[in-house]
C-alpha cells in the first residue's frame, strides 16, 4: 500500500506535470525584492549610490511538501556614461530555478539599460530629484526530466507501475528556449534629508514568447505579460533609525501578487549621513505579508557598502496543513563600491529602498 505522504508527493507532481503544456507560466519572485532590482523593474538599473552594485540571492521553498523549489539569481549593475542632464546605466541578471520532483529548470540571462534623468543632488538644499526609463532583453531555456514524473496511468489496479504512460509522454518535449523584452519606468524625489520615496511600474515579456514544453501545434501557449507597481518610502524618525515601508504589486494572466511591509534600518557607525548610510555599519528587522500566502520576516546587517539579509515565510495559504507552515528561506548578498571621496554627496540617488 502506498503510504498518503507519497500520494501527496505524487499528486503535487502530477500537477506540475499535466500543468506544463495548458497553464500559462509564472514568473519567479523573491521575499527580499529589494536585493534582487532588476527582476522587480528595469528602471531600476543603477539607481544606487555608487560606482557599482552587485547582488545574489538564493531561495528555497516548499521542502516540506515535495522536492525543494531552489532559485538562485545575480546580478551586477553600474552608470556607464555620464551627462550634463544625468546618466547611462547598464546591467546583467541571472538566475536559476529548479522546481519540484520534475526538475523543471529555468535559466534566465537579461541585459538592462537605464537612463536617469536628475535634478538636484544632496547638496542643493537636500532635495533631488530622478526620473528613469529602463528596457531589458535576453534569453530563457527551460527543460524538464520526464523520468522524474509520475502519471495516472501508471496506478494499475492500485499499485504503482512506473513507465507505463506512452500517449502523454510523446507530446511533452525535454526543453524551450526564447527571447525576452521588459520595460519600466521610475521617478525617485527627496523633499529632506529625513524623507524620500521611490515610485515604478513596468511591463515583463512584452513579447510574450510561447513557453510550452508540450510539443503539439494547439498547445503554443505565450508567457503572459506580468505587470508591477512599486512603491517605497526612506522615512528618517532619529540620528540612526529610519523606517522603509515598501509595496510590490505584480499581476500576470490570472495570479496576482501583492507584498507590504516595513524595515526598520539602525546605524551603528559613526556617519549617519543619508547619502552615506550604505557604507557604514548598521542592522535591520522586517515584517511583511503576502496576501494570502505568507508572512515573512526578514533581517541582516550592513558593513562597509555590503549588506547581508535572510529572510523566512511563514506560509499561510492552502497548503499550510501539508506544509506545516515552512514556506521558503532566502538569504542574499548586496555589495556597494562607494565613489571616490571627491564625488560624495553630488551623485546622490534620492531614495535607496530599491
Amino acid at each position: 500500500m502506498i503510504n498518503k505522504s507519497l500520494i501527496f508527493r505524487l499528486g503535487v507532481a502530477a500537477s506540475l506535470a499535466l500543468g506544463l503544456g495548458r497553464v500559462n507560466a509564472q514568473d519567479i519572485h523573491f521575499s527580499q525584492f529589494d536585493i534582487s532590482p532588476l527582476t522587480v523593474n528595469p528602471a531600476f538599473t543603477g539607481m544606487f549610490n555608487g560606482q557599482v552594485r552587485a547582488c545574489g540571492i538564493y531561495r528555497n521553498q516548499w521542502s516540506s511538501v515535495t522536492v525543494p523549489y531552489v532559485t538562485y539569481g545575480a546580478s551586477v549593475d553600474l552608470p556607464i556614461f555620464w551627462s550634463p542632464s544625468g546618466y547611462l546605466a547598464g546591467g546583467l541578471q541571472l538566475f536559476d530555478d529548479k522546481a519540484g520532483d520534475g526538475n523543471l529548470t529555468n535559466f534566465t540571462g537579461m541585459v538592462s539599460l537605464a537612463y536617469h534623468l536628475t535634478t538636484g543632488s544632496a547638496r542643493d538644499n537636500d532635495q533631488s530629484s530622478d526620473l528613469a526609463v529602463g528596457i531589458q532583453g535576453g534569453y530563457a531555456s527551460k527543460s524538464i526530466d520526464l523520468s522524474k514524473l509520475y502519471f495516472g496511468d501508471e496506478f494499475v489496479n492500485g499499485s504503482f507501475v512506473q513507465g507505463t504512460t506512452t500517449e502523454y509522454m510523446e507530446g511533452l518535449g525535454h526543453q524551450v528556449s526564447y527571447y525576452l523584452v521588459n520595460a519600466g519606468i521610475s521617478f525617485s524625489h527627496s523633499f529632506s534629508r529625513n524623507f524620500s520615496f521611490t515610485l515604478g511600474a513596468g511591463a515583463n515579456n512584452l513579447n510574450q514568447p510561447a513557453d510550452a514544453i508540450e510539443k503539439k501545434q494547439n498547445s503554443e501557449i505565450g508567457l503572459d505579460m506580468r505587470y508591477t507597481g512599486q512603491l517605497g518610502f526612506d522615512l528618517n524618525v532619529g540620528d540612526r533609525l529610519s523606517l522603509r515601508p515598501a509595496v510590490l504589486y505584480q499581476y500576470q494572466a490570472s495570479a496576482t501578487e501583492m507584498i507590504a511591509g516595513n524595515e526598520f534600518h539602525y546605524v551603528l557607525g559613526p556617519n549617519t549621513e543619508p547619502e552615506f548610510k550604505s557604507f557604514t555599519t548598521a542592522v535591520f528587522l522586517g515584517g511583511w505579508y503576502r496576501t494570502g500566502d505568507a508572512i515573512m520576516i526578514t533581517g541582516g546587517f550592513e558593513v562597509k557598502g555590503i549588506r547581508v539579509g535572510v529572510a523566512y515565510d511563514y506560509n499561510m495559504s492552502a497548503l499550510n496543513a501539508a506544509s506545516n507552515g515552512n514556506g521558503g528561506f532566502e538569504i542574499a548578498v548586496k555589495y556597494l563600491a562607494p565613489w571616490p571621496s571627491i564625488y560624495a554627496g553630488s551623485r546622490s540617488i534620492p531614495c535607496i529602498r530599491f
